[in-house]
C-alpha cells in the first residue's frame, strides 16, 4: 500500500543531541520514479513539551515482533532506547531473519547501535515504503537490502540540534565511515554527505543498486504486509482499507468493518500486501454488487449514463464486463480528479426524497456523444449499455442489472447485437 505518515514525525529528539530528522511530508510526495533533491520542513523544537522539564516529548519506534518469530518491524522514531529494545527482541527470537524497516530518522548513534546487531545477526533489511536520514545507517547494514517497489530511501548530511533546535554542522567522518564499510560506492557517500540537513536526496532505484544500497527490488507479493506496523490497532486497520477503497465510506458500515477484521487479522498472521489487497478489493466488488443490486431503477440507470458518458479507458470497460465496480470507482476517480466516482449513487433516499441517484431524468431522450474516440475493447460494452439505456425505464434497468451486476461475458455479446 501507498507510503503512510508516521505518528510524531514532527516531534523532535532532545536538543543538543546528535540527530537525523526529515519531515515524512515532503520526502514522501516526492515521486520514486525520479532521482530528486527537495527541501523538507526542519521541526520546530519549542512547540512541544513533557512536562516539569520543559524538555521536548519524544515519540518512539515501535518495535514488534512479526508473525512467524522471523521479522522484527519497527517503525516510528529512532529515539534513545530504541536499539534495546531491538536487542531484548532478538534475544529472545533466534529465528528473526529480516528487519522491516519504517522510519524517518533520529538519533545517529541509536542507528549505528541498531545496525551493528543487524550485522552481527547477519539479517537481512527491508523497507516497505520510506527509510531515511539515520533510518539509513540501519538499512545499509543488512546482509540482503530490500526495498519494495515505490519505496524510498531518502539521505542528507548528518546535523546536531542546538538550543532552540538550531541546526549546527557536524563532522560527517563517522557517517562516511558507516557507509563506506557497508560497502557503499565512495562516490555515492560524497553525494550524501553534501546534501544539506533541511534537504533530503532521493536516489532513484538503478543508482542505489549501483551503489550497493539496494540488493534486490522486490514486489509487494514477497513479504509479509507492513502496512500496520506503526499501529496495528483495529481502527488503523479500518482507516487503511477506507483509505484505499474511498468508496466502502459510502458502504454499508458492518461491511466495512468485516473488511478491517479480515485484514487486521491477515497483517497479524503475515499475508503479503498484494494478497491483502486483492482480497480486500473481492470483498469490495462484492459489497458493491450487493448494495447495487437492491438499488432502485433509477439508480441502476444512472450508473449507466456515468458508464456511456465517462468512460472510454480499457480498463474500465474490462472492468464492466467483469462486474467489476470497485475498478470502476477507481477509473471514475482518477479520470477525474476530485471526483467522488460511484459514491453518489449509493446515497439511500426515501422515496418523497426522489431516487437514490438523484436523477430520472428522460434516459430515451439522451443524447449520447457519439464523437469521443472509444478503444476497440470498449465497442461492445459500451454499445451494451447504450442498447439497454434505449429501452423504456424498467426494462432498461433490468437489462442494466444484467449487464453491469450479472454474468456480464455472455450477457454484453448477446446485449450488443442488433
Amino acid at each position: 500500500m501507498p507510503t503512510m505518515e508516521m505518528p510524531g514525525w514532527d516531534r523532535p529528539a532532545k536538543a543538543a543531541l546528535r540527530a537525523l530528522v526529515i519531515g515524512i511530508t515532503g520526502f514522501a510526495a516526492i515521486s520514486p520514479l525520479a532521482e530528486v533533491t527537495a527541501s523538507v520542513p526542519v521541526p520546530a523544537f519549542a512547540s512541544q513539551s513533557d512536562g516539569a522539564g520543559g524538555e521536548p516529548s519524544e515519540v518512539a519506534a515501535r518495535v514488534a515482533l512479526g508473525p512467524g518469530g522471523r521479522d522484527i518491524r519497527l517503525a516510528g522514531d529512532l529515539t534513545e532506547g530504541v536499539a534495546t529494545r531491538v536487542a531484548a527482541l532478538l534475544a529472545a527470537n533466534p529465528g528473526v531473519e529480516r528487519l522491516h524497516l519504517t522510519s524517518d530518522g533520529g538519533l545517529v548513534e541509536e542507528a549505528v547501535a541498531i545496525g551493528a546487531l543487524v550485522a552481527e545477526r547477519g539479517l537481512a533489511t527491508y523497507v516497505p515504503d520510506a527509510c531515511a536520514s539515520a533510518c539509513t545507517l540501519v538499512f545499509v547494514r543488512g546482509r540482503a537490502r530490500y526495498l519494495a517497489t515505490g519505496a524510498q530511501l531518502g539521505f542528507h548530511a548528518p546535523y546536531e540540534l542546538g538550543p532552540g533546535g538550531r541546526i549546527e554542522a557536524v563532522d560527517p567522518g563517522a557517517e562516511r565511515a558507516a557507509y563506506l564499510a557497508a560497502g557503499l560506492t565512495p562516490d555515492f557517500v560524497a553525494r550524501t554527505m553534501t546534501v544539506a540537513p533541511e534537504d533530503i536526496w532521493i536516489p532513484e532505484p538503478e543508482r542505489l543498486r549501483k551503489a550497493g544500497v539496494v540488493t534486490e527490488m522486490v514486489g509487494s507479493d514477497r513479504f509479509p504486509d507492513s502496512t500496520l506496523d506503526s499501529d496495528p490497532s483495529p481502527q488503523a486497520a479500518r482507516a487503511e482499507v477506507l483509505r484505499n477503497l474511498p468508496i466502502l465510506a459510502a458502504a454499508d458500515p458492518a461491511a466495512v468493518d468485516e473488511a478491517a477484521a479480515w485484514y487486521r487479522d491477515g497483517y497479524l498472521a503475515g499475508r503479503t500486501e498484494a494478497e491483502a489487497i486483492a482480497g480486500l478489493h473481492q470483498r469490495a466488488a462484492a459489497e458493491l454488487r450487493r448494495q447495487f443490486r437492491a438499488a432502485d431503477d433509477a439508480t441502476i440507470r444512472a450508473l449507466g449514463r456515468v458508464v456511456l458518458t465517462t468512460i472510454t479507458a480499457a480498463e474500465a470497460c474490462a472492468a464492466i464486463a467483469e462486474g467489476d465496480l470497485v475498478t470502476l470507482d477507481e477509473v471514475l476517480r482518477h479520470a477525474q480528479p476530485g471526483s467522488p466516482g460511484l459514491a453518489p449513487l449509493l446515497v439511500r433516499r426515501s422515496p418523497e426524497h426522489g431516487s437514490a441517484a438523484g436523477v430520472d431524468a428522460k434516459p430515451n431522450r439522451t443524447a449520447w456523444p457519439e464523437h469521443r474516440l472509444v478503444p476497440p475493447v470498449c465497442a461492445g460494452p459500451l454499445a451494451a449499455v447504450r442498447r439497454a439505456l434505449a429501452r423504456a425505464p424498467h426494462e432498461a434497468a433490468l437489462a442494466l442489472r444484467t449487464i453491469l451486476l450479472g454474468d456480464p461475458p455472455a450477457t454484453i455479446a448477446s446485449a450488443a447485437l442488433p
